[in-house]
């Protein structure tokens, strides 16, 4: 896994720009970064795809461990009305893209570990599955490139259709980066893609109709189906509750991704996960308890990396601000990422859909990796 500096195209922000991808600068500098790519073999790329596929199925069992557990599911800091649609949307399996990005360390050599899953509402979707695919088939169109997303995304769309209604709601929150947005509005294209009519809406302007129980839109219409890059843990904490567990109940709305994924982009399965399987090669050690020595401290609801801390001889090395920790923290072990090039430290994320892993793209950071990374492509060479 090497790093190299190159050239960026001349023309970059309008290139990316034509494929969807406006939100391509933050704070003056370049989020999408083709100043570098980094180059990978086929093998580490097969270790990469492995170690997607058995994290994987860790979860699966860790999924299964969770739900049958009330303590648990307290101690994620999840409302208790809430248990039992998380654990009916489990064993009744509705429609899902079934998708989310596992990040990883990797030098390239040991093992992948796992540091989260982003499974709920997961970004970086459009620059991994289309804009680093254009970038390489013009700058590096010998080589290869770990990216079948956009396909899978495509196919998996097309696998739950015949259960969908004729319409599908695609939700987002307003915010001034407009990354979610952008996000959505890829997730709508290959929706469409698969033959499946769509339409935008904003989170806040959704409509609760008291008289036949169920969400509508800005335009009085029925939402039968949505998919929401929301997070659940916000929806459960906020006085969209209410109406939200009258919905699951009636089973009015439809919603994509169901309501149990809150237990896999909960912070708090890396402990569980530990738990079930120590000394695992893909895991870091983890614990809700803080350990002796050397460790990051996690929110269980954090994003963006907010609110993360290194501590090293109970010292805190580095930290990031935020909102969140009062639900509680979860303790991993450090893991030393590689710093190929001063001040940029590489997370790879591996993404998933429906079991299969289809991609990676990576972001560069400091220690802690948050809303300000860097996106940077890959190529692989043999």
């Amino acid at each position: 896994m090497i790093r190299d500096a190159i050239v960026p195209r001349a023309d970059w922000q309008a290139k990316v720009e034509r494929e969807g991808l406006v939100w391509h600068t933050a704070d003056g500098r370049p989020y999408w970064d083709e100043s570098a790519c980094y180059r990978f073999t086929a093998a580490q790329v097969g270790v990469l795809a492995d170690a997607t596929a058995e994290l994987y199925r860790l979860f699966l069992a860790a999924g299964e461990a969770i739900v049958g557990d009330g303590a648990l599911l307290d101690r994620f800091g999840i409302p208790a009305a809430f248990h039992q649609p998380i654990r009916d949307a489990w064993e009744a399996e509705p429609p899902a893209l079934n998708f989310g990005r596992f990040d990883l360390g990797y030098d390239g050599i040991d093992p992948p570990k796992l540091f989260e899953f982003n499974c709920d509402t997961p970004t970086s979707l459009l620059e991994a599955a289309v804009i680093q695919w254009s970038w390489k088939e013009e700058c590096f169109p010998a080589h290869d490139q770990f990216t079948g997303l956009h396909d899978a995304l495509v196919a998996r769309w097309r696998v739950i259709a015949s259960r969908l209604p004729a319409l599908l709601h695609v939700a987002h929150a307003q915010e001034e980066a407009g990354e979610d947005a952008v996000t959505a509005a890829y997730l709508r294209d290959t929706a469409a893609a698969a033959g499946i009519a769509t339409a935008p809406i904003l989170i806040d302007a959704i409509g609760w109709h008291h008289d036949e129980r169920r969400f509508v839109d800005d335009a009085g219409r029925p939402i039968a189906a949505i998919f929401k890059l929301y997070p659940w843990e916000w929806m459960a904490n906020e006085a969209f509750a209410a109406p939200l567990l009258d919905s699951l109940a009636a089973g009015t709305t439809l919603w994509i991704e169901p309501v149990w994924k809150m237990i896999w982009s909960n912070k708090g399965v890396l402990a569980v996960l530990w738990d079930l399987f120590p000394g695992h090669p893909n895991l870091l050690p983890a614990s809700f308890d803080i350990p002796a020595g050397d460790a990051v401290a996690k929110p269980l609801l954090s994003r963006e990396g907010a609110n993360v801390s290194i501590r090293r001889a109970g010292t805190i090395v580095a930290e990031t601000g935020g909102d969140y920790g009062d639900e509680g923290y979860v303790y991993q072990a450090i893991y030393p990422l590689p710093e190929p090039a001063p001040g940029c430290f590489p997370v790879i994320g591996s993404w998933i859909v429906d079991g299969e892993p289809v991609g990676i793209g990576i972001r560069e950071d400091g220690l802690i990796t948050g809303d300000t990374a860097r996106f940077v492509p890959h190529i692989v060479v043999d």
